[in-house]
């Protein structure tokens, strides 16, 4: 069997003017994760990343810690079926929108914009983006250049697919991708209804570890959401 490990992005600047990189945590949370691969010897044969800023800088990180202490990681490969779902387009765009056409939601969404510069704007953030994102992926939020929930999933498998094939029997392949692509990965491995992909989605952590065993068409899950090069220090770990 080989293995597939999944690396979500370390933490990025989400609330900023640009959300697509890493914070000073993220990098610090990236470079530990390739020190401790370095330090249990770990030989990656295949690496993979999307296309966003984020996914890229926390593979830099990774691949740096490995330079550093003269050991070898390859090279990655741009697999643009990576890359999350368009969070950014549903926030900013369809938000506003929704908000002021329904009292409902404008309430979590005020609740959202009250508290960003306050310590539990996470909090806020979540209870909107969850009602905005369940509602994208029941198909009832559409707009100009959005991607469909159902395009994404298919985007995601199809990605997943392209990098489990043609490694030899034994290989560990690592892809640096984003919370959406992980949920989907193991809503689809598992069997669970589509829907699941989201609710695993908000239980992937900061440059967490997730891992499946493959051989073929045969895929099985072997761990989630593993954090054991944070595990000494609990102040690196955050979900956004």
């Amino acid at each position: 069997m080989s293995r597939l490990v999944l690396v979500r992005h370390g933490q990025a600047a989400a609330f900023s003017e640009q959300p697509d990189r890493l914070t000073a945590l993220g990098w610090e949370q990236a470079r530990a994760l390739g020190h401790h691969w370095c330090e249990c010897g770990l030989r990656v044969d295949a690496a993979f990343h999307g296309t966003l800023r984020r996914q890229r800088e926390t593979f830099d990180a990774v691949r740096g810690a490995f330079r550093a202490a003269g050991a070898a990681f390859p090279r990655a490969t741009v697999e643009p079926g990576l890359d999350e779902y368009a969070a950014q387009d549903l926030v900013r765009t369809i938000g506003p929108q929704i908000a002021r056409a329904e009292s409902d939601f404008a309430l979590l969404w005020e609740a959202w914009v009250a508290s960003t510069s306050a310590p539990d704007r996470n909090r806020h953030f979540q209870r909107m983006f969850e009602n905005l994102a369940g509602r994208w992926s029941r198909g009832e939020l559409s707009h100009p250049g959005l991607e469909p929930w159902s395009d994404f999933r298919s985007r995601a498998n199809a990605a997943l697919s392209r990098i489990r094939a043609g490694h030899k029997k034994g290989a560990t392949v690592v892809a640096f991708t984003s919370g959406g692509p992980i949920g989907v990965a193991v809503q689809s491995c598992l069997g669970a209804p589509p829907e699941a992909a989201l609710a695993i989605n908000w239980r992937v952590r900061n440059c967490s570890l997730t891992s499946f065993l493959f051989s073929g068409a045969r895929v099985s899950l072997d761990a989630f959401n593993e954090m054991p090069h944070l595990a000494t220090n609990p102040a690196l770990v955050s979900f956004r």
